[in-house]
């Protein structure tokens, strides 16, 4: 089980196709474009902050599920990283601590239950796509969601690059699993194919050490 790792824009999606496509395996996506709750918690956070994490822990752990009956999976983001955004939410009073705390306890009673299932509750490798503010900027203002955009709601700008420095400080100190970083600024693995031949490359050979492949 591979799971990808990184801030908004970072390409996350992207790299999970190219992985899947890669390596001939299934990819999971979290669910972003038919996912009613998301804009109403960017026009009201203090209201849907709480119900959209309980929302993505949900389809996190059906992803979960789904996965153990494959050989090979790639998922598009870790549920590791789902109390990182949540206690962001908190520190900037879209959220209460009281909701964060709830929100941990709940999460840290559901992965100790996995043990005694028969789910697998760690990735075999964590892959986090590492880039600058500056281009996680310029990743949401060229996908276009409305809800999203700095220019529509300029409270952002702070919550984005707030969010960028955790998830410097998240990869630092995860200790889950093997881990490996791709540099999203230098590799363009999205429009170029040069560019994504290496990343790809990178990743393989990560697999390759790690006795995975």
């Amino acid at each position: 089980m591979l799971v990808l790792a990184g801030t908004i824009g970072a390409g996350k999606t992207s790299l999970t196709r190219l992985l899947s496509e890669y390596l001939d395996s299934t990819g999971y996506y979290e669910s972003v474009d038919d996912n009613e709750i998301l804009p109403l918690f960017y026009k009201d956070p203090k209201r849907y902050a709480f119900l959209l994490q309980i929302y993505f822990l949900n389809t996190r752990f059906e992803n979960l599920e789904q996965a153990q009956s494959e050989k090979l999976s790639v998922m598009d983001r870790s549920i590791y990283e789902d109390s990182l955004m949540f206690r962001l939410n908190a520190d900037m009073n879209r959220a209460t601590e009281t909701e964060a705390d709830i929100y941990d306890s709940l999460l840290e009673n559901m992965m100790e239950e996995i043990p005694n299932s028969s789910l697998q509750k760690n990735p075999d490798l964590l892959i986090h796509i590492n880039i600058s503010f500056d281009t996680m900027l310029k990743r949401i203002k060229k996908r276009g969601r409305s809800f999203e955009q700095v220019d529509n709601d300029p409270s952002l700008y702070d919550y984005y690059q707030d969010l960028n420095d955790r998830y410097n400080n998240f990869y630092k100190n995860y200790d889950q699993s093997p881990k490996i970083q791709i540099d999203g600024d230098k590799y363009d693995f999205i429009e170029n194919e040069n560019d994504r031949k290496k990343v790809l490359q990178q990743i393989d050979n990560k697999l390759k050490e790690l006795n995975l492949k």
